[in-house]
């Protein structure tokens, strides 16, 4: 039978080993959930948020065992306390918003008849989460989905398998009706068969491009909705007029926090010419100042990346734009954990950078940024364009109506201002281009996740 096996990144041990569910197991599942889902539709929203904020305290209670549990499975360091407070965030503002973002649409009165639009469920929700944020990115669906009165099953990626375990304990003290929420161990076989059984309702992914088109192509002809976030390589900009101090600070920890391995990290940065030297060196001297070693370590603040291969990827993009002719500003012998061939992996910082370069264009997910100069806003907004990606863009200024105005014409999803590596979930959370479709999170999230049912109510003959 086919087995999943996490490899822990800290020391190379095998953490967790677990076959895949036959498909007689996911066929009872897919029938559990079903069962569960048509009692779960009569629940009335209040019990439904209840049910949801009750998940989510079971959850905190557990969060002591969680950090460490997730710096074995994939890096972070134990320092900065796992991913509860943004769970949280989320959880919260979505309960406080399902009754008004659920509420049947009234449109106005016509003599002789009542009208309406309902949010109707699904059905069944897939959620496919990846190993870098496993809880923040699987909850902005499974909570939601399940507040929308739909079930849900859960795959947890195989490097942070045990985050889905977690998952389930939780929903289970939670008391959702027996099957509504269900974590299940598939591989990549098992979730194109299920797609392509027409039993799911709605699938929402996030992973790489390849593995969104991979969803397309199994879920095709079976009318099932698809929410993909892919693949990024996010831009900053600092115009001549930001606050430097700040824009240093926030945008080192946007581009190194979780060792780079953020689904909206910054990715690469464009510097008005004016600013260029004085940022550059303060950019520098911040990132030198990180402590890359073992992340149960409560001194470590870079901790490995989640996988051997993945350090391989940005050490070879690294060597290829130093061999066109980039500037590395850090001496990885100075971070005494950095091992080749390992996935400890020191942070660098390149510029005399181009797009001729990889590590411009295509996505690092790892801690290596790339800073250019630029003449302006003309200039900036050609280079933050110039990408198959378009999740997040970051600018820095002091001129609120020029970011504005700056963000029109940027090919993204979400713009920033002054800020970076933040996901708010009153806002929605999505992507064009190569990063995907779809939305999670805000009302339009709700939206996504239910279908509108039209209702001509007659009242005269």
């Amino acid at each position: 039978m086919p087995e999943i096996t996490c490899i822990s990144p800290v020391d190379g041990r095998e953490l967790v080993r677990r076959p895949t569910a036959s498909p007689a197991e996911i066929e009872a599942a897919v029938e559990r959930a079903r069962r569960a889902q048509r009692e779960w539709a009569g629940v009335p929203v209040a019990a439904r948020v209840a049910a949801a904020l009750a998940f989510l305290e079971a959850l905190k209670a557990m969060n002591e065992a969680i950090v460490p549990e997730l710096a074995w499975q994939m890096g972070r360091p134990v320092r900065y306390g796992g991913e509860l407070r943004g769970v949280e965030e989320r959880v919260r503002h979505m309960a406080a918003i399902a009754e008004a973002s659920l509420a049947p649409l009234m449109p106005e009165g016509r003599p002789g008849a009542r009208r309406m639009i309902k949010r109707e469920p699904l059905g069944l929700v897939l959620v496919i989460a990846p190993w870098n944020y496993p809880y923040l990115t699987a909850v902005n669906a499974v909570v939601p989905g399940l507040i929308a009165r739909n079930a849900v099953i859960l795959k947890a990626a195989a490097q942070t398998l045990l985050t889905g375990d977690r998952f389930q304990a939780a929903m289970d003290k939670a008391g959702l009706p027996p099957g509504l929420f269900q974590h299940l161990a598939l591989g990549h076989e098992d979730v194109a068969r299920l797609l392509a059984s027409g039993a799911v309702d709605h699938v929402n992914f996030t992973g790489s491009v390849e593995g969104g088109r991979a969803i397309e192509r199994a879920a095709a002809g079976r009318f099932a909705s698809v929410g993909l976030e892919l693949g990024g390589k996010d831009p900053a900009y600092v115009r001549a007029d930001a606050d430097l101090p700040a824009a240093i600070e926030n945008l080192v920890d946007g581009s190194f926090f979780n060792s780079g391995q953020c689904c909206c990290g910054i990715e690469r940065i464009y510097v008005d010419e004016t600013v260029y030297a004085p940022f550059l060196e303060g950019f520098v001297a911040h990132t030198s100042a990180y402590v890359l070693g073992n992340p149960l370590d409560l001194e470590t603040t870079l901790g490995p990346m989640a996988h051997g291969r993945f350090a391989q990827l940005v050490r070879d993009q690294t060597a290829e734009a130093l061999a066109k002719g980039a500037r590395a500003h850090l001496d990885a012998k100075k971070f005494a954990a950095d091992r080749p061939g390992t996935p400890y992996l020191a942070p660098q910082v390149l510029t005399e950078v181009d797009h001729s370069m990889r590590v411009m264009t295509q996505e690092s997910f790892g801690p290596v940024v790339g800073i250019m100069r630029v003449t302006g806003d003309e200039d900036a907004v050609r280079l933050m364009n110039d990408s198959p990606y378009g999740l997040t863009a970051s600018i820095w200024t002091q001129d609120d109506e020029a970011a504005e105005r700056i963000g029109g014409r940027l090919e993204t999803g979400t713009v920033y201002m002054n800020r970076c590596d933040y996901l708010d979930p009153a806002l929605a959370w999505t992507g064009v281009k190569n990063t995907g479709r779809g939305v999670s999170l805000s009302e339009i999230g709700y939206h996504r996740l239910t279908r509108p049912k039209s209702y001509h109510l007659r009242t005269g003959r």
